[in-house]
């Protein structure tokens, strides 16, 4: 996946929060943002990562998105993988 396709992922999941009332209260309180430091950060590839990060926090999250936007449930991590941060992490 390119770093575009990634980060508008990022941003279909950042509006598909703000649709759900009762997730984005959650978003905001686990990142500490608010809604004008969403905006600014809209684009923002570090912050669409942030985004990924706390939509794969939980798999029945994932498949609502996934499902919603008929996409296969490995779209999130593979552009997760992409963005800042998101590099394959090896320990030895």
């Amino acid at each position: 996946m390119q770093q575009q396709s990634a980060e508008n992922l990022s941003q279909d999941v950042l509006l598909w929060l703000t649709r759900h009332e009762d997730l984005l209260p959650v978003f905001l309180n686990a990142t500490g943002s608010d809604i004008p430091s969403v905006r600014a950060g809209f684009e923002d590839p570090e912050f669409l990562a942030a985004v990924l990060d706390f939509l794969l926090l939980d798999d029945a999250w994932v498949i609502a998105f996934c499902q919603d936007h008929d996409l296969p449930l490995s779209a999130p991590s593979e552009a997760r993988a992409v963005l800042p941060g998101g590099a394959a992490v090896h320990w030895t």
